[in-house]
């Protein structure tokens, strides 16, 4: 697969590799930039759009701080024929749920229109019921990368859009408004430039012609230098003021019934007084006109005749008349420069002549004041829309989360009675495990952490945070919880996995498997491998980042909460591994190995306050606590080694009881002795 074989960051695909990518019938073409995009050719070698990569253009991180670069290919209305996956690292597809969900996904923009609002979700309230709003299935576990890949999508083909397209609507056209009635004639609408006149003497059309072939061809040019060629008058009636001015009552009502019929067609009348005459002999009415055309910001205008009546107001000018029509909805805005083309021709030679051909343009806008745009909604920020995805567990999790700090902030002691704290402390860290991991998917990882770094160190943007509300949250709890305990908030409280191996070490217990409690020596020098695991992973990332998402597989945490042990049998083993050994040596991988665990420790440096109350007995001679320690995070002389700490408040339940604590029971004795 190509973007298992490309390392992150690499050039542009070669030409040779974009095109086997291209499906028929259409062809690679030549580049048109120094960016990565190219024209399409269709079958018969026209240009039909573009084709281009993403990354060059939108270079947005995904959460292993690479891009997300996919190939798309676009016509030339700005409609989607085709979106594939060149390359990514993202962590859950790479490693997790396989790469057939993003391919599935990225197959929903075939057939969109970049114009549309396209947005990742379900429809928001009563976003859906007659709203305009495109909505693509995510993908569950991983509507974070696939909003990034969307916003990568849309950002690069508005890159191509604005540099290449530059006809490309923004949104619906302008239409006539029926609320604007106003009273106009024909000088109004001479004096106030509704109507466009252009005006090209036989000098001026000889000087166009100077210099070819043609040049000695128009005797009447060359004779009457000074009289009128063409003579033009350029209207847009579609507004029923505008049209009232120009046309006769009966005129009026044949307008008015074709515009019933036909209500997306913007009617233009062109009237021309001189010798041009608008059409060739060989016009057939009905058809598109064979000497005029029009174009908008770059792009062809298809003109065609209405075939109505043209009753004409006496005040307006005498000639050949046409009423032409466009379709609004094939990207014309009547309230935007537009230009009409007259071809003038001429005509070499007797028996077989050869024709020559010079192009008249004259520029014409219709004033706003008489159209109306239709309400675009435009999409929700990409923070909001997720934010809004997840509305219901948001709430949920919020509650827990306050719940959680208040809790140990404020009802600490209570929280650690004797008989209050194992069956408290079980119930929420089987909360944590159902809600937060399996269900919410808001298991941390140390990816985001690298991820974070590297867009930090190169300077990009911190977006893709903001796709993932659930796991940040939980992130800005873990946060707090660094400035009032330390690392103990989320790793003893937040970590699906580390709730995981809690209640693995409870069914060792249970099942009587005798405990594993490593020396001093042993236990501080394995403290210090999730250092060195954390250091070599940052390593990685810089070194060698298309391997990121293999290192990082050091934790069993994509395999045990964001997949449910659905993946390869070597992931599995290597999950299970650790929760089977913390049936008998209690959270090992949370204290020895977890790399997120040392980041955790280090955040906790900031930790504002001792909240684990001492007294001066602890640790001399009192020991009870330290080995009552399951994390063995008390040293001998009764200090809290907080960066070990995971505040499962079992000191705190010792400290507290006076049928537990040395000093507090010696105290009653001898206050019962006086």
């Amino acid at each position: 697969m190509l973007f298992a074989s490309r390392p992150s960051g690499a050039e542009p695909l070669s030409p040779q590799a974009l095109a086997e990518m291209i499906m028929p019938p259409f062809s690679l073409g030549e580049p048109l930039n120094d960016k990565g995009v190219y024209s399409l050719l269709n079958s018969g070698g026209a240009e039909a759009g573009y084709v281009f990569e993403t990354a060059p253009l939108a270079p947005l991180p995904g959460f292993s701080g690479a891009t997300i670069n996919m190939l798309v290919v676009l016509d030339l209305e700005g409609t989607i024929l085709d979106v594939r996956m060149i390359e990514h690292n993202e962590p859950i597809f790479v490693s997790g749920l396989g790469d057939a969900p993003f391919h599935k996904f990225l197959e929903q923009y075939r057939g969109l229109s970049i114009a549309s609002s396209i947005v990742v979700g379900t429809p928001y309230g009563d976003a859906g019921s007659g709203g305009s709003l495109v909505y693509l299935d995510g993908v569950t576990k991983a509507t974070a990368s696939v909003r990034i890949a969307h916003e990568s999508i849309l950002g690069a083909a508005l890159a191509v859009a604005r540099e290449k397209m530059q006809g490309l609507a923004s949104g619906p056209p302008a239409h006539p408004d029926p609320t604007v009635d106003e009273d106009l004639s024909w000088d109004d609408l001479v004096a106030q430039g509704i109507v466009t006149h252009k005006r090209v003497t036989n000098a001026e059309l000889d000087a166009l012609f100077a210099g070819t072939l043609w040049e000695d061809d128009d005797p009447e040019a060359r004779d009457y230098p000074d009289e009128a060629y063409l003579d033009l008058w350029v209207v847009d009636i579609g507004p029923r003021s505008v049209a009232r001015a120009v046309l006769t009552p009966a005129g009026l009502a044949e307008l008015e019934q074709f515009l019933t019929i036909s209500p997306d067609d913007e009617p233009i009348l062109v009237i021309e007084t001189a010798r041009h005459g608008l059409v060739s002999a060989d016009f057939v009415r009905n058809t598109a006109p064979d000497l005029l055309s029009a174009s908008q910001n770059g792009l062809p205008v298809a003109l065609r005749d209405s075939d109505l009546l043209i009753d004409l107001v006496p005040d307006a000018p005498d000639g050949t008349a046409l009423i032409l029509r466009t379709d609004r909805r094939l990207g014309f805005d009547p309230a935007s420069k537009w230009e009409l083309h007259l071809s003038a021709t001429r005509a070499h030679g007797i028996f077989q002549p050869q024709i020559g051909t010079q192009t008249i343009t004259i520029p014409h806008q219709a004033p706003e004041r008489f159209y109306a745009r239709p309400h675009v909604p435009k999409p929700a920020p990409p923070w909001l829309e997720a934010l809004r995805s997840r509305q219901t567990d948001m709430i949920v999790l919020g509650v827990l989360l306050v719940g959680m700090l208040a809790a140990l902030l404020l009802r600490q002691s209570q929280m650690a009675g004797r008989r209050v704290l194992t069956p408290v402390r079980l119930a929420t860290l089987a909360i944590v495990l159902g809600f937060v991991g399996w269900w919410g998917q808001g298991q941390l990882s140390i990816v985001t952490v690298l991820g974070t770094l590297r867009t930090a160190l190169e300077g990009g943007s911190f977006a893709f945070l903001l796709y993932d509300p659930f796991s940040l949250a939980v992130w800005a709890a873990a946060i707090v919880g660094f400035v009032l305990w330390g690392r103990g908030l989320f790793c003893g409280w937040l970590c699906p996995f580390g709730a995981l191996q809690e209640f693995a070490h409870h069914l060792g217990r249970l099942l009587r498997l005798p405990q594993i409690r490593l020396s001093k020596r042993w236990d501080g020098a394995l403290k210090k491998v999730k250092y060195v695991v954390l250091a070599g992973l940052i390593g990685v990332t810089f070194l060698v980042p298309d391997q990121i998402d293999k290192a990082a597989e050091v934790e069993p945490f994509k395999t045990a909460i964001t997949t449910y042990f659905v993946r390869e049998w070597y992931y599995v083993a290597y999950a299970a591994f650790w929760l089977l050994s913390a049936t008998v040596l209690f959270k090992g991988f949370c204290r020895y190995v977890c790399p997120l665990g040392a980041v955790m420790a280090i955040g906790g440096l900031i930790r504002g306050r001792d909240w684990i109350a001492r007294r001066s007995e602890c640790g001399s001679p009192c020991q009870l606590c330290r080995v009552k320690c399951q994390y063995q995070a008390i040293t001998p002389k009764g200090d809290i080694q907080y960066s070990e700490c995971f505040q499962c408040l079992d000191c705190v339940s010792i400290h507290d009881d006076a049928t537990r604590c040395v000093p507090l029971i010696i105290a009653a004795r001898r206050a019962e002795k006086v």
